[in-house]
């Protein structure tokens, strides 16, 4: 049945996933780092410009900026040297004109193509190397996840990324495969717009595909004649997707050529060189972590293990271990079935290494490989249930419990956690795991319901918070509370040392998933 009804099957699933997303759009304010993607993709867009901060490419922010920019807003001048500047830029851009909300729903909509993109992808790559039934759970495990929902709904890079990555390792084997012209030009095409969507798949990309390289190696066991014959047929095609994906770089930059720095020399596309270094620096620099109560600011090796443990449905976590066995065991037989693993081992190396640990959503293109994988243990587990008839049991369950948990979680896909981090996750993760500043619009309709006219409370995000609907806002002292209503977003708390009394006093509610509220009657 799977395999006679896969394309409507699939569809479905990818629209009933983009209503999903959809329905979020207005129901949260903007996220710590919507602004400055919009802010710099507004530069792009109408002043042929990319100066605001290049660490990131333009074509998710391209996107981002490209709605709001046609409903007539424009670039708002903010100062460059001001401390963030570009996210100052961005909340100034969104809400010109009166037109927040159209504004950020325009700005987060663009990012659909990718969610499309990346489900299309893992159907590509399973319907070609496990079966269209295979293919058809793992589209509908990866659009029922909830970081896939979260990150699908916001306006960033990382969904692009998830996107063009998947897109550009499995066009990469298919082309290996059959190297002839119009798969060369499709892989170069994914290549190029994988590097425009997030510099991280410079070192994403070498990583996974060096793994299933190996892998190949290893199984084959190739003669060196037979890899010099490999490498001389397909160098013309390789030079081709190289030359293709650069072409389309450059235009990324508008075709830019002028001088880097440090050095002085012209160079085609000098944002991108400019952009790299910014990216070599952060990483040098470290930034901001929070692992399991502990502060650091160099990352932890474990960071993403921990996140990937309490971040993804324990029934996805449950498959995706029987998937791994069932895939080694037939290593021999379909050898090719084991390149999800290598793929998805190769981000996570990366990412174990990286100095900047700020969210599961720099490994979001793991998630392709891991829908695959979770999907082959399904599919093994319904071919044995014949005999075996717990199997059906099993995975009927499983099906039914990751589906109702995805559903359960809406609108808040961003802040959800698997049942192993308790009922309070920021004991184990913050930042964009949990709070990235976007339930300021349920904390100001919280206090027009309470009839507060002050609250003290300290925000990180920028954004307008009188047009939110926000009363007097006054600054929040870092030993003592004060009187009358306060407000702690739980990243502020747990990933700073700024305040120390919240530690001391039980909260009166939690706003949202994100926002701690306390009331402390004057006098007392």
């Amino acid at each position: 049945m799977l395999d006679r009804r896969a394309a409507a099957i699939v569809v479905s699933l990818i629209v009933l996933a983009t209503v999903r997303i959809a329905a979020t759009y207005t129901v949260f304010n903007n996220t710590a780092d919507e602004p400055a993607h919009v802010a710099c993709g507004m530069e792009w867009l109408a002043q042929g410009e990319y100066r605001w901060e290049p660490q990131h490419p333009p074509l998710a922010r391209v996107a981002a900026a490209l709605g709001p920019y046609l409903i007539g807003d424009r670039p708002q001048g903010t100062p460059r040297n001001v401390p963030f500047a570009q996210f100052k830029e961005g909340a100034a851009i969104l809400f010109s004109n009166g037109t927040y909300w159209r504004a950020l729903t325009l700005s987060r909509a663009a990012m659909l193509p990718f969610f499309w993109i990346a489900a299309l992808a893992v159907w590509w790559w399973g319907a070609r190397y496990f079966g269209r039934a295979t293919a058809v759970i793992a589209v509908f495990l990866f659009t029922f996840l909830q970081p896939i929902l979260a990150h699908s709904g916001l306006a960033t890079t990382d969904m692009a990324l998830t996107a063009f990555m998947s897109v550009a390792f499995v066009a990469g084997a298919v082309w290996l495969e059959r190297p002839d012209f119009r798969r060369a030009l499709v892989f170069g095409v994914s290549l190029g717009l994988m590097v425009l969507s997030k510099f991280s798949c410079l070192v994403f990309l070498p990583a996974a595909s060096g793994l299933a390289l190996a892998w190949y190696w290893y199984s084959e066991r190739p003669r060196t004649r037979d890899l010099v014959k490999i490498a001389r047929e397909r160098a013309p095609g390789l030079g081709l997707a190289v030359a293709v994906a650069l072409i389309l770089i450059w235009g990324g930059y508008r075709f830019h050529f002028g001088p880097v720095h440090p050095g002085g020399a012209s160079v085609p596309a000098p944002e991108l060189f400019a952009g790299l270094n910014q990216v070599r620096q952060h990483n040098a620099e470290g930034h901001d972590t929070y692992l399991l109560g502990q502060r650091g600011t160099t990352g932890f090796w474990d960071f993403y293990l921990v996140g990937l443990a309490v971040k993804t449905p324990l029934p996805i976590l449950a498959l995706l271990a029987v998937g791994i066995v069932v895939i080694w065991r037939e290593r021999r037989k379909v050898s090719r079935r084991v390149i999800p693993i290598a793929y998805c081992a190769g981000v996570l190396v990366v990412g174990m290494f990286s100095r900047i640990n700020i969210g599961i959503r720099h490994v979001l293109p793991m998630y392709t490989g891991i829908a695959l994988i979770a999907a082959a243990g399904a599919v093994w587990l319904l071919e044995n249930a014949q005999t075996r008839q717990w199997m059906l049991v099993a995975t009927a369950v499983l099906g039914l419990w990751f589906a109702a948990g995805s559903l359960a979680a809406h609108p808040d896909y961003l802040p959800w956690f698997n049942e192993l981090a308790g009922a309070e996750p920021e004991k184990i993760l913050a930042d964009s795991d949990l709070d990235w500043g976007q339930d300021l619009k349920r904390l100001a309709q919280r206090l027009q319901e309470l009839g507060a006219a002050d609250v003290t409370f300290n925000r990180y995000v920028v954004v307008d918070l009188p047009a939110l609907g926000f009363p007097r806002v006054h600054p929040m002292q870092r030993d003592y509370p004060s009187p009358g209503w306060n407000a702690l977003s739980v990243g502020v708390w747990k990933e700073s040392d700024l305040f120390r009394w919240p530690d001391r006093f039980k909260p009166t509610e939690r706003v949202g998933k994100s926002i701690l509220l306390w009331y402390f009657p004057p006098g007392r």
